[in-house]
């Protein structure tokens, strides 16, 4: 009877469809983050949702960001220590880790806990908002839902993320600082200087970058999905 039901509920589609479904999908991203940039030269910009939005992502991130940073650099430090310790070179620990943080942890790890936390409650936060029709009643009073909803978002989870990276970078640093002196006996001014002259512009600028177009994906693909579905319940 289970089975019955649930071949009966099935919707088969054509690969055709399939395609354009997803096609379209695409399609409904890319003008969604077009918009969301293009909103910026245009006024008014909202700078009040902006501020909001970074102090809930940012602020509201700084806690995890520091845990998820802390504790990346302290296990890349204590998992390197035994293979560096074999061939003699423990003290290169600190560029390990200065570079690893840095350069790619540092970003990715963010992203992560920012993707985690924030991306889910935009897309329940518009989805919400499209349920309860206030959506609608914004484009009603000749106001644009991307410009007010989405473009505040996108930009202070771009602005945010970049410092939340640094942050998170240099708790990492600490982190393994705090393995390599107190748990395998290294210097901490020695850590801490090696760990500043390994690092190249090439390392910081690669490490900065990243969550630029990390944050502006984390904010589009989080408002994107419920704002599709709310434009086309509107008929756009």
């Amino acid at each position: 009877m289970g089975a019955g039901n649930l071949l009966t509920n099935l919707e088969l589609i054509s690969p055709a469809d399939f395609i354009k479904q997803k096609v379209q999908s695409v399609q409904d991203y890319a003008l969604l983050a077009a918009q969301a940039v293009g909103n910026l030269f245009r006024r008014p910009l909202y700078v009040a949702d902006m501020v909001q939005q970074a102090d809930l992502i940012g602020w509201g991130s700084m806690p995890i960001i520091i845990l998820a940073g802390a504790a990346s650099g302290a296990v890349l430090a204590l998992n390197s220590a035994s293979t560096l310790q074999r061939f003699g070179s423990l003290g290169l620990i600190a560029q390990l880790v200065s570079v690893g943080m840095v350069r790619q942890l540092g970003p990715i790890i963010t992203g992560l806990m920012v993707a985690g936390r924030n991306a889910s409650g935009m897309a329940s936060e518009l989805g919400s908002m499209m349920v309860t029709e206030q959506i609608d009643a914004m484009r009603a009073l000749g106001t644009d839902p991307t410009k007010k909803l989405v473009t505040p978002r996108v930009v202070a989870t771009v602005f945010m993320l970049f410092f939340l990276t640094i942050i998170s970078d240099l708790f990492g640093l600490v982190g393994g600082a705090m393995v390599a002196v107190l748990m395998l006996g290294l210097d901490s001014h020695q850590f801490w200087t090696s760990s500043w002259q390994i690092l190249a512009f090439q390392d910081v600028f690669t490490g900065l970058v990243q969550p630029i177009f990390y944050g502006f994906i984390i904010a589009t693909v989080g408002c994107s999905k419920h704002y599709r579905l709310s434009r086309r319940r509107a008929g756009f």
